[in-house]
C-alpha cells in the first residue's frame, strides 16, 4: 500500500493542544511519512491519505477523497459525529494507557475530595477554624460509575482497591470482577439507588445527552454519611443539563459536584458554575491527551494497517462510540 500524507487538523487553543506541538511530535514519530499541519493553501487534498484530528470544524475534512482513516486525537468522538460532511472511512479512537491512567487518577482524586471531606477542611483553613468533624471509612459509601468502558472500567476497578462499595451502569451488559453491573435502561433505576457518589465516563451520544438531569439526581442515594449525593462527570459536557445541576445543588437535592467538562467550552466567564461553593471545578484537563503516547499510538496503527492490518478502537458510528 503506498504512504500518503498524514494530515494534522488541530482546533485546541490551548498550550495543550498546540498545533506545532502536534506536528513536531508526528514528524518523529513518522520520520519516512509527509506530516502537513491544515490549513494549507498549497496542499494538493488527493495526497492526504490520512488525518489525525481534533474537533474538526464540519466540512474540514470533506475535500480529502482519498482518505483511508480518520484518528481522533481525543477520547470523545461527538464533535466527529455531528458533521454530516465526515467522509466514510474507518474512524480509530484513542484507547492507549496512559490516557486510561490519567483518568483514573482523576477519577480517584475526587472521590477521594469528596469522601475526605477536603471542600469543608479548605474551607475550614482559610477561616483559621479548627473543628475536624468525624471521617467515615471509605466502605461507608458506594461509588457507581456510569459508562464501563475502557476508562470506566479501569476506575471502577482502582476505587475498589481503596476500599470503596462500587457499582457500575451501562447501555450494553459487562462484566468486572468484584463489581456488581447493571445495563440498559431497566437496570438504571436499580444502580442509582445504591449510588453515593456517581462518576460519569458516557460517551456523549443521542441517547446519553442530558442524561444528568434533576429526574436522575432524585434517584441517587442519601442514606450515607454525605447526607446528600455527589457527581463527578469527567465524560462529556452535553450529559449534563446545567440548569438542573445548579438547581439540585441549591435546594440540597445534590450535595456537591466535580466537574470537568461544560456544555461551552471554555466555561463562559459568567457562568455560575466558578463561584459556586459546592462546586469543584476543571478545565477539561481529566485526563488530557499526551501528545507522544497517542503519537506512537497513532504511527503504530499506520504501520499495521498498511501491512494488511486491521486497525483497533474502531468508532462504530451507529453507537456513537
Amino acid at each position: 500500500m503506498d504512504k500518503g500524507a498524514l494530515a494534522l487538523l488541530v482546533n485546541g487553543g490551548t498550550e495543550n493542544w498546540s498545533s506545532s506541538r502536534w506536528q513536531a511530535r508526528f514528524e518523529e514519530v513518522c520520520p519516512d511519512r509527509r506530516v502537513v499541519l491544515l490549513p494549507n493553501g498549497a496542499l494538493d487534498p488527493a495526497e492526504v491519505h490520512y488525518a489525525a484530528v481534533w474537533k474538526p470544524k464540519p466540512g474540514e475534512l470533506a475535500a480529502f477523497k482519498k482518505l483511508r482513516v480518520i484518528f481522533n486525537l481525543g477520547a470523545g468522538v461527538d464533535a466527529l459525529m455531528a458533521d454530516r460532511s465526515l467522509p466514510d472511512v474507518p474512524l480509530v479512537r484513542v484507547a492507549v494507557g496512559d490516557l486510561t491512567d490519567r483518568m483514573t487518577e482523576y477519577v480517584v482524586l475526587h472521590v477521594l475530595m469528596h469522601h475526605r471531606q477536603e471542600p469543608y477542611l479548605r474551607e475550614s483553613q482559610r477561616a483559621r477554624r479548627w473543628a475536624p468533624k468525624v471521617q467515615w471509612a471509605a466502605g461507608a459509601l458506594t461509588v457507581g460509575v456510569m459508562g464501563l468502558g475502557t476508562l470506566g472500567a479501569a476506575s471502577a476497578q482502582a476505587l475498589r482497591a481503596l476500599g470503596f462499595r462500587v457499582v457500575g451502569w451501562s447501555r450494553s451488559e459487562k462484566q468486572i470482577e468484584g463489581i456488581a453491573c447493571f445495563h440498559g435502561m431497566d437496570g438504571l433505576d436499580a444502580f442509582l439507588r445504591q449510588s453515593n457518589i456517581l462518576v460519569c465516563l458516557l460517551p456523549l451520544t443521542p441517547q446519553t445527552r442530558h442524561i444528568l438531569n434533576r429526574d436522575l439526581f432524585t434517584r441517587l442515594n442519601r442514606d450515607s454519611p454525605l447526607r446528600a449525593p455527589v457527581i463527578i462527570n469527567a465524560g462529556r459536557g452535553g450529559l449534563q443539563n446545567e440548569p438542573d445541576i445548579l438547581r439540585a445543588l441549591d435546594d440540597g437535592t445534590l450535595g456537591a459536584a466535580s466537574l470537568d467538562v461544560y456544555e461551552t467550552e471554555p466555561l463562559p466567564t459568567d457562568s455560575p458554575f466558578w463561584s459556586h461553593p459546592k462546586v469543584v471545578l476543571t478545565p477539561h484537563n481529566a485526563a488530557d491527551t499526551d501528545a507522544d503516547e497517542i503519537s506512537k499510538y497513532v504511527a503504530q496503527q499506520l504501520a499495521r494497517f498498511e501491512a494488511g492490518g486491521a486497525l483497533e478502537n474502531v468508532v462504530d458510528r451507529t453507537r456513537g462510540y
